[in-house]
């Protein structure tokens, strides 16, 4: 895995470089500090590997690798606003760090410098696939977030609409990333969409485990407070197992506790332990743990379909699917 991620750094940092002596540096600053910090770049890790499964290389892909990376935190730049974050990655938001406005416009940038790292290499591979598959990646998260904002306003959500959000707005730039990348390397769009099956189902199961870690988590590790989605009245799966399995009573503690805007450090608490206890009382947790089982396992079902002779890349993606089932909570 070292190769992969050593490569891409050293084209991040020389990126980055470019951005530093860039003007205006209150626009570049912000990606920069954004970039810089501690994330697993699991999204352009994938786009690498899905080259390198079907064209035995990985260099092909760096450009779309620093394009998909830098379309995701564009995407963290603008929740974190939308979520009233002041943390990610252990780390002040950019709002927090600078202010709302250059949060915005430096997001704004950023999804520009992601378009054109994309296509930076088109010479040399068929873009069109690889921009169709971006756009319709990148339309999907809006629709995604959309609806979870939707969410936080509805009385009732289902099961079925829960999950295609989070394939939405999680998973479908799991899959895209892995799909852009396999491009790169030549695919046939077989093996392309292959690869899109596998992030697809296991980007559902990583964000099934997020939820979870959320409300259960260690924040020393998860990186990010414990309780936010029950602070921003998230409509979690663990949230509509609740729902559905809770006492009558607790039904109504739930619907009470959405609806109340903690005001103090000690009321978000107290809020945040409440509901937790519903949850624990009506075995979300375990609901949602089979169900990120489920998707984990269609996802594997995918990968296990193409034919490759990069066993090291493959087993690569084997770990990385299995290190985010094991995160710790």
């Amino acid at each position: 895995m070292s190769k992969y991620i050593l490569d891409f750094d050293d084209y991040m940092t020389a990126e980055a470089e470019k951005r530093g002596i860039s003007k205006p540096q209150e626009l570049y600053e912000p990606i920069n500090y954004l970039l810089s910090l501690s994330g697993k770049r699991i999204r352009p890790l994938l786009s690498l590997l899905g080259c390198a499964i079907v064209s035995g290389g990985h260099r092909a892909a760096l450009p779309a690798a620093a394009a998909i990376e830098l379309f995701h935190n564009f995407t963290l730049m603008h929740d974190d606003i939308m979520d009233k974050s002041a943390v990610r990655r252990g780390q002040p938001t950019v709002h927090e760090q600078y202010d709302t406005n250059t949060a915005i416009l430096s997001g704004d940038a950023m999804l520009v410098l992601a378009y054109e790292s994309l296509l930076r290499e088109a010479k040399n591979v068929t873009i069109l696939p690889i921009l169709h598959t971006f756009n319709s990646v990148a339309i999907a998260v809006c629709e995604g977030q959309q609806m979870d904002m939707n969410f936080e306003q509805r009385d009732h959500v289902t099961e079925a609409e829960y999950i295609e959000m989070i394939r939405l707005k999680t998973a479908v730039l799991l899959g895209g990333a892995l799909k852009i990348g396999a491009y790169c390397g030549n695919a046939t769009d077989n093996d392309a969409d292959l690869l899109y099956q596998f992030g697809e189902n296991i980007g559902i199961a990583f964000q099934l485990q997020d939820d979870i870690l959320d409300t259960f988590g260690d924040q020393a590790t998860f990186g990010k407070r414990i309780g936010g989605d029950i602070l921003n009245n998230k409509k979690t799966f663990l949230w509509l197992k609740a729902h559905e399995n809770a006492t009558e009573n607790d039904r109504t503690l739930l619907h009470q506790y959405a609806a109340q805007q903690p005001q103090t450090t000690t009321e978000e608490g107290e809020k945040i332990a409440a509901v937790t206890h519903i949850y624990t009382k009506a075995g979300a947790r375990a609901a949602a743990e089979s169900a990120m089982q489920s998707y984990y396992q269609k996802g594997l079902i995918a990968l296990q379909k193409i034919r490759s002779n990069e066993a090291e890349a493959l087993e690569i993606l084997y770990i990385i699917a299995d290190n985010l089932m094991q995160r710790e909570v």
